[in-house]
């Protein structure tokens, strides 16, 4: 392995560990009591360090925002399998997205409720993963095939925004745990507005 080659992969281990050191340290103050400091007390790195990855705290929030609806949507691409019914690839992508959330329920808090503690720019970074969301919703469903009533981009974007509101829903009253439970009713939504589609 070559020096560079040995330098970028120190380099994207510092920025996992400053993404997860933002995570921790925001599940434990929110975000508006979050330090620098905290942030690389909890990645185990210099402050330095930070700086060359990231300028402001806010800017590190938003890549692991990003960095977390990519991570998403890989979980919904890998759950969606053309060969299979139309009903199975909806509850195996719904399962697959909700169990992905599940698994990091202090991450969770920290993309559903803390990125809303930027104001304008967290919301657009918000409304940003939410679109990458729905043009993947649409490919899936609209995806070249005829349709006698294609899903349209903004019933998409009520399908998006009703499964963030039960995730919400969910934080507010401690059950980030049960997450998983939400796939159903997220299953009944999206098959109520693709009725006419499918």
């Amino acid at each position: 392995m070559t020096q560079a080659l040995q330098d970028n992969d120190i380099e994207s281990s510092h920025r996992q560990r400053l993404l997860e050191g933002m995570a921790h340290a925001v599940a434990a103050k929110g975000y508006a009591e979050t330090t620098i400091a905290d942030i690389v007390r909890e990645a185990a790195v210099s402050r330095r360090t930070f700086y060359e990855h990231f300028t402001t705290k806010a800017d590190c929030l938003i890549a692991l925002y990003e960095a977390a609806n990519r991570s998403a949507l890989a979980v919904l691409r890998e759950a969606i399998d053309p060969a299979q019914d139309w009903q199975e690839q909806v509850e195996k992508a719904m399962g697959a997205y909700f169990a992905c959330l599940a698994q990091n329920p202090t991450l969770v808090r920290t993309l559903f409720v803390e990125i809303l503690g930027l104001g304008a720019e967290g919301l657009a970074v918000r409304r940003r993963a939410n679109e990458e969301i729905v043009a993947f919703m649409l490919q899936v469903i609209n995806g070249g095939r005829k349709r006698k009533a294609p899903l349209s981009a903004e019933m998409a974007m009520a399908v998006v925004g009703g499964i963030n509101e039960l995730v919400l829903q969910a934080i507010e009253r401690n059950r980030v745990g049960d997450l998983k439970a939400l796939a159903a009713p997220a299953i009944a939504l999206l098959q109520a507005v693709t009725r006419d589609v499918a």
